[in-house]
């Protein structure tokens, strides 16, 4: 996985004013242009052999500061409210940009004159923006390899997607494919773009018809052609940033009290199950896996969204969208994958998340994926019954007296309509199971003072030399309350 450098992200998508937008491509213009073409030319460029892309060598010269002096004229903003990202020394390869109007696609052609800069702009294109009607900022931002994010519902950038993921965690053999060109058809509120990628692996068409309403859904459609074996493909992948919440500060500096994009991966599985993995920051990169056989629907949320727990009024965490993948057709037997490295900054997306196919992926193949992303500020997996909202994790034992020796306790609030009503005397339990490791004692109650919260605590001892794998729901008689927490549990 990419050290992506977020800030410098955030800087090229810093909001502009939008004003009027340039007139559209005069009728007639430019060439026939439909998604068949653009299937059909990942189609011949599978047939290929990969060709690296050479970058702009003025381009590296342009380092962070000045990319941030490079601005987009605000007269020159094309149809639709698409501004342009000047290339640099952290994106030195050009794509090629094109409008669609009418069924047909007209290039746009590079002009320094596009940009407002102090020095020399490189020539190409990066990547390109879309900027909402009228008011200061953007929507949605295409820049770097196959990334792309949106706003959500509270005009605030966070986590990324990429349209594929190739050989993620494995060590040192991630490959980044890249699209080469768009091409951006704008109809009223709604925005299909279309591209083509290229990659040592891959090649591939993508689709994505976005619409900004009250937060930002997409409906993607992703045509792969392998050029190679792949050992881990990765489906709609997503990739954000977490370095500590209020559960854990190792290697923290800051002065915040959580920072992060994301706390956790939800999981809405074949059979109904809601699951629930919060994320964290490992010691060391970690790998794991969920069965997700005709998954109905996966993505990493930030389900954190108080103010006070982050104390940010420039980064806004509180305000980070969540970002939740629901398949198209079924999508067959497969697991989801969660990856994390560590890290000691905020500038550097560490989580990545994503669906793996079971069948191998081969050389010749061509594989074709259909999903809606929707990045919003409402979870998208929650449900009437209950969900995790707070996993604390301390010395075994009673407070107060002398901690367990080799074990920890887990704390876990439940919160949700679902157990509005219900007492002690309701018969509501703790359903849990450990891998690696052994139950001591736990206890499930509701919270004083809460009418819809209920408290799990386990004493748990792991295995010395592994992580417990713990798996926890309230359960009230044969049926689950709510959401299986999964929660990796040690001694440190």
């Amino acid at each position: 996985m990419p050290l992506i450098d977020r800030r410098s992200l955030m800087i090229a998508g810093g909001a502009l004013t939008a004003l009027p937008f340039a007139a559209r491509a005069a009728p007639g213009a430019g060439t026939p242009f439909s998604w068949n073409i653009v299937q059909q030319r990942a189609a011949a460029l599978a047939r290929q052999p990969y060709r690296p892309p050479t970058p702009v060598a003025a381009a590296a010269a342009i380092d962070f500061d000045a990319v941030g002096a490079i601005r987009f004229r605000p007269d020159r903003t094309l149809a639709g409210g698409i501004r342009l990202f000047p290339l640099g020394n952290g994106a030195t390869l050009p794509v090629a940009i094109n409008i669609v109007e009418g069924g047909r696609a007209r290039a746009v052609a590079f002009s320094p004159d596009l940009f407002e800069a102090k020095a020399s702009v490189p020539p190409g294109f990066a990547g390109f923006r879309i900027m909402e009607a009228g008011r200061e900022s953007d929507w949605l931002a295409f820049l770097g390899a196959t990334y792309f994010r949106a706003a959500g519902s509270q005009d605030q950038y966070g986590l990324s997607a990429r349209a594929v993921a190739i050989d993620t965690g494995l060590d040192g053999r991630e490959q980044f494919p890249r699209f080469t060109e768009f091409w951006i058809e704008p109809t009223g509120t709604r925005h299909v773009i279309y591209a083509l990628l290229d990659g040592e692996s891959v090649t591939g068409a993508c689709r994505f018809t976005s619409t900004h309403d009250g937060g930002v859904m997409q409906d993607v459609s992703v045509v792969l052609h392998l050029r190679r074996d792949i050992a881990r493909l990765g489906i709609a992948p997503a990739t954000s940033m977490f370095w500590y919440d209020d559960r854990a500060q190792r290697g923290a500096t800051d002065w915040r009290p959580e920072i992060h994009d994301s706390d956790g991966l939800a999981i809405w599985t074949a059979g109904g199950e809601r699951l629930w993995r919060p994320l964290r920051n490992p010691a060391r990169p970690t790998t794991d896996s969920f069965d997700a056989t005709d998954v109905r629907g996966f993505g990493l949320i930030q389900r954190d969204r108080a103010f006070d727990h982050y104390q940010d009024d420039g980064a806004f965490y509180d305000r980070r969208p969540d970002l939740w993948v629901e398949p198209r057709g079924t999508w067959g037997a497969g697991e989801i994958m969660l990856y994390a490295f560590p890290t000691t900054s905020e500038t550097v997306d560490n989580v990545a998340a994503f669906w793996v196919p079971a069948a191998p992926a081969r050389a010749g193949q061509r594989l074709q994926f259909d999903y809606r992303l929707r990045w919003t500020s409402q979870d998208p997996s929650a449900d009437r019954g209950a969900r995790v909202v707070d996993a604390r994790v301390g010395d075994a034992g009673r407070p107060g007296a002398a901690a367990v020796a080799g074990a920890r306790k887990l704390v876990v609030d439940y919160q949700g309509d679902g157990l509005i009503g219900l007492t002690r005397d309701s018969g509501v339990v703790a359903d849990l199971s450990i891998a690696h490791g052994r139950l001591l004692a736990s206890a499930a109650y509701p919270v004083v003072g809460q009418r819809d919260r209920w408290r799990v605590t386990a004493d748990i001892a792991p295995d010395p030399n592994a992580t417990a794998d713990v798996r926890l729901f309230l359960r009230r008689g044969a049926a689950a309350l709510g959401e299986t927490l999964l929660f990796p549990l040690d001694l440190t």
